[in-house]
């Protein structure tokens, strides 16, 4: 007539089997882990990486992206990003990952130094 053994033996089966279940949920986790780790890391690089990113106007920039084979050129506007083009040009390719000195632009000092140079020339002329 004493309930007390009896409730203390379900209970400790029931946290038994509480224990067993949780352990092969762990166990389950940590191998798709290790086993999703290894298919999708193969190659130890990323596969996407932004090359290059200019800014356009509030909350919205156009980004070079570049993933194996192409170069994509998206915009991003406060919720979505748009593609815009896909670069699969060879030469375009080769230009954008080897850029060449004469193609850079020249900085606002070097148009100040420029224009300072002619007013000097000019003066000492007269």
């Amino acid at each position: 007539m004493n309930a007390t053994p009896d409730m203390l033996a379900t209970s400790l089966k029931m946290l038994g089997a509480l224990a067993l279940v949780l352990a092969g949920i762990g166990i389950f986790f940590m191998l798709s882990r290790r086993f999703m780790r290894k298919e999708m890391g193969a190659r130890g690089g990323k596969m996407i990486r932004v090359l290059a990113s200019q800014y356009i106007g509030m909350k919205k920039n156009i980004s070079l992206v570049e993933i194996p084979g192409a170069i994509l050129v998206v915009g991003i506007s406060g919720d979505t990003i748009r593609l815009l083009t896909t670069i699969e040009d060879k030469a375009t390719l080769d230009r954008i990952h080897n850029p060449e000195i004469e193609d850079i632009t020249p900085s606002f000092s070097d148009y100040l130094h420029k224009i300072t140079r002619r007013m000097t020339v000019s003066k000492n002329d007269r």
